[in-house]
């Protein structure tokens, strides 16, 4: 194999001026071009070489657009090795972004119109061997190419000419993104070499778990150009370290497979339940005694299920995922693309994030439908680390020319290189035909029914006929929401809850007009404890990151709440959300530090809320996973953690709720219930102390001791008090706080009574310890954090002037007399002068007594 990422050349045209220039000839001189590197993009070698202002700063991206409307041309030079006894050599592309067509020596050899899957072309006959060889590649337009596309058939968020090109959706705009059309090698490249039979393609299934052990089968597809007399073999090992497991199979027909038993497997579990044990695999391809070709692989032995049993009154079903024949909870997010210029953002960036998903006690991500199939450090750190991914397929909000013959048979071939490609992933639970196009497209034509779906055929029969030939262990389903009487069903199925946020009425029907309510009440997270959904793949809350993160990017304007510069940040097309929900629940803030304190403030307190809620439904809701985890620039979002890997206040709400015995307060219609609710497979039993709190005041009104239990992987409640019975006489001035005093630990949680908007909280005098203490981390720093208050003090939270840095738990209580422990990790050394203690006790005083 020759390695072709490095640095390459870089050059734009007019559109078709570049071939009739001789950009593809050897002897063309470029040293005139600049620098670009691959896997990369050219927006970023334009920052690098000077050509393009940085992009996220002030409002630039609109000075972006000339970028996708030129012609660009990559060009490298390299050796070519010499061909031996039947050999090819093929360019191997991970990623071309988007019609590309590739030259070799002034030949072209093959073109690609898809973005999200990769490329290939036979160069060998090109090729001269030995001596220098020039590649060039042509990028034409991709905006010119798609709007010449008759599009007026077609509805779609923000661009509807998308819907013609296999590419990142997100690229023309969304709604938590700008519009940055990117170009260019965005993935590896490679030149290799291959012998007259080879693996095409190869999978290993766990067939089943029984009292035998896990069956497992092996198999591959062959390539064979010159079929020999002595036929061909699949030989096959298994190893778990300390075992190994083979078996051989002739090849047949192009194909072979290995029927493998392993005994008492170490099995793959997700995130909190188990191991995710994987082991090693070797297929070789054997002819006349020697190895043809071969694989290596990593893999995990488990099954995966979607159980969907019937309601006992007939009118619904479940949505739960069995893992290895255990039912799981499934706690999780959304997960978009990692950066707008997604080919230039490093391995390391995906690892991170997942970390962060695993320590919030997360066990599933869903890889939403408007991006790509991810890295593959994603699906790595995914597979090490125990996370279930939900996988859309990349069909987004729009509706889509299923009609076309050439556009369906390049989708089918899409599906068919993304399955194989993941099939062998033990994080992968469930394939998805879309995001949201069923939903819209119902209520979008209400008042024509007979307008049909475009993009029907791919989600119903191309998909998941692929799926089912290729990957027939996993779950397909058509979209995301799916199931029910109206697509986004509280009865069956999955469901997307706008209904917080966005104001959408639940529940409507098939044939009933969508409606909203945008008035505060109307937006409120309150709503989540009205939701009886199966499954909810979305619900999420907006908040500012941390100011330090758009600061950095605001170098003329002024970055004032509500300034230009402000609302750049926010591409939300609603920009008036942010007060209605604001002022359910807090109330609206004076200035820009009040807007980042008051936005993270009630995206925690309604993550918060709606996770307990879907986890107090356990097995009737099979799981929650909260819009969104991550951004892809430093912008305003639904997302718990910012482009700098910055976790807010809500990502630490989170991990508290997430976390797999949890304690939690459920809304009554004369007081409140306290539940227990218990992930793990063993039965559990806590002690709690209730107090009620009278904020203003260091000593408790009065203390309840609380003993709960609950079986394993179940929910119940253990107690339930009226204001009456815990003597609550003034709602603004006193709470209810759960301590941990026995049995399972978990950490303190409050209830109040009363919208924070209406709480009076005093002002608290909260003190920081800071120590430097060993870190577990080569390379990190460690700090133990103790805070301490003379009065209750609520959102306590500790901001840090580095990015990227993690703690144990963060925004939470701090009550009189019982100080918090945190544990600190961070890239950099902070000193305690560096480290910002905030709070909403002074904010909420003064907004309440003002």
């Amino acid at each position: 194999m020759l390695n072709l990422n490095g640095t390459w050349k870089l050059k734009d045209f007019d559109p078709g001026q570049g071939l009739a220039q001789g950009a593809q000839r050897p002897e063309t001189d470029t040293a005139t071009w600049i620098d670009v590197a691959v896997p990369g993009d050219v927006h970023r070698a334009l920052v690098a070489s000077g050509r393009l202002a940085e992009p996220f700063d002030d409002q630039n991206i609109e000075a972006c657009e000339w970028v996708e409307r030129r012609e660009w041309w990559y060009r490298t030079v390299f050796t070519s090795p010499v061909t031996a006894g039947g050999e090819r050599i093929v360019a191997e592309f991970d990623g071309l972004d988007t019609f590309a067509t590739v030259y070799v020596n002034g030949q072209e050899v093959g073109r690609s119109a898809n973005m999200l899957v990769e490329s290939e072309f036979d160069v060998t006959d090109a090729l001269h061997p030995g001596a220098a060889n020039t590649l060039a590649i042509c990028f034409s337009p991709t905006v010119a190419t798609i709007e010449q596309r008759d599009n007026s058939r077609f509805w779609s968020a923000f661009y509807t000419p998308r819907v013609w090109v296999r590419k990142a959706q997100m690229n023309f705009g969304w709604d938590w993104g700008p519009r940055l059309v990117t170009v260019g090698i965005w993935r590896g490249a490679r030149l290799t070499r291959r012998g007259p039979a080879r693996i095409e393609s190869h999978y290993v299934r766990t067939h089943a778990i029984d009292e035998e052990g896990a069956v497992v089968l092996v198999g591959a597809r062959v390539e064979d150009r010159e079929p020999a007399a002595e036929p061909l073999g699949l030989s096959v090992s298994l190893s778990d370290g300390d075992r190994t497991f083979s078996g051989y199979a002739e090849v047949s027909g192009n194909r072979a497979e290995v029927r493998l038993v392993v005994p008492q497997p170490r099995l793959w579990w997700s995130n909190g339940l188990g191991e995710p044990f994987r082991h090693d695999v070797r297929i070789d391809l054997v002819q006349e005694g020697a190895v043809a070709d071969s694989r290596a692989d990593k893999v995990g032995l488990r099954t995966i299920r979607l159980l969907q049993e019937p309601d006992g009154d007939g009118l619904g079903s479940g949505f739960t995922f069995v893992l290895n024949g255990r039912k799981v909870f499934c706690k999780g997010a959304d997960w978009i693309p990692v950066d707008s210029f997604i080919g230039s953002a490093p391995p390391e960036r995906y690892r991170a994030l997942v970390r962060l998903a695993r320590d919030a006690h997360m066990n599933m991500l869903r890889v939403w439908g408007g991006g790509v199939y991810e890295h593959d450090a994603f699906y790595e750190a995914c597979d090490d680390m125990g996370i279930l991914v939900w996988q859309d397929f990349m069909f987004s909000c729009a509706s889509y020319p299923d009609f076309d013959e050439a556009f369906v048979a390049e989708v089918a071939r899409e599906a068919e290189l993304v399955v194989k490609r993941l099939r062998n992933r033990a994080c992968v639970a469930l394939w998805c035909g879309n995001n949201e196009n069923q939903w819209i497209d119902d209520m979008c034509h209400t008042h024509d029914p007979q307008v049909p779906l475009f993009g029907q055929r791919l989600y119903d029969e191309v998909l998941p006929g692929v799926v089912a030939r290729l990957d027939p262990t996993r779950p397909y389903w058509p979209g995301s929401p799916y199931g029910g009487n109206d697509h986004n069903s509280e009865r069956e199925g999955d469901r997307h809850n706008w209904q917080v946020w966005a104001g959408q009425v639940y529940p409507r029907r098939f044939g009933e007009p969508a409606e909203g309510n945008n008035t505060p009440e109307g937006v409120s997270f309150r709503h989540y404890a009205e939701d009886e959904c199966r499954f909810c793949s979305e619900f999420g809350i907006h908040a500012s990151p941390m100011l330090r993160t758009l600061q950095r990017h605001v170098k003329d304007g002024v970055l004032e709440y509500d300034s230009p510069a402000f609302l750049y940040r926010i591409k939300d097309p609603d920009g008036t959300r942010k007060v209605r929900m604001m002022e359910a629940h807090i109330g609206q803030p004076r200035d820009l530090d009040e807007y980042a304190t008051y936005s993270m403030l009630v995206q925690a307190e309604g993550l918060k809320f709606g996770i307990e809620h879907y986890r107090r439904r356990m097995f009737l809701c099979g799981g929650a996973l909260l819009w969104q985890l991550n951004d892809c620039w430093p912008g305003i979002s639904w997302s718990v953690i910012d482009y700098y890997l910055n976790p807010k206040a809500g990502y630490y709400y989170v991990k508290r709720a997430c976390a797999p015995v949890l304690v939690s307060f459920q809304p009554e219609s004369d007081g409140v219930s306290v539940w227990l609710t218990n992930d793990t497979w063993k039965p559990v039993e806590t002690r709690i102390r209730l107090t009620v709190r009278r904020v203003g005041d260091a000593t408790p009104v009065r203390q309840i001791i609380l003993d709960g239990a609950a079986g394993a992987n179940s929910s119940r409640p253990f107690g339930r008090f009226s204001a009456a019975d815990l003597g609550v006489t003034s709602p603004a001035t006193e709470c209810l706080a759960a301590e941990h005093i026995g049995g399972e630990p978990f950490e303190t949680t409050v209830w109040f009574f009363e919208e924070l908007k209406s709480v009076t909280l005093p002002a608290a005098r909260v003190s920081l310890e800071w120590s430097e203490v060993t870190s577990e981390l080569p390379g990190y720093h460690t700090y133990s954090a103790v805070l301490r208050s003379d009065q209750f003090a609520y959102f306590v939270g500790l901001e840090f002037p580095v990015d990227g840095v993690e703690c144990s738990s963060n925004y939470g209580v701090v009550l009189p007399g019982a100080p918090v422990t945190l544990r600190v990790t961070s890239p950099a050394p902070i000193a305690s002068d560096e480290v910002t203690v905030r709070q909403l006790n002074p904010r909420l005083a003064e907004a309440t007594a003002g």
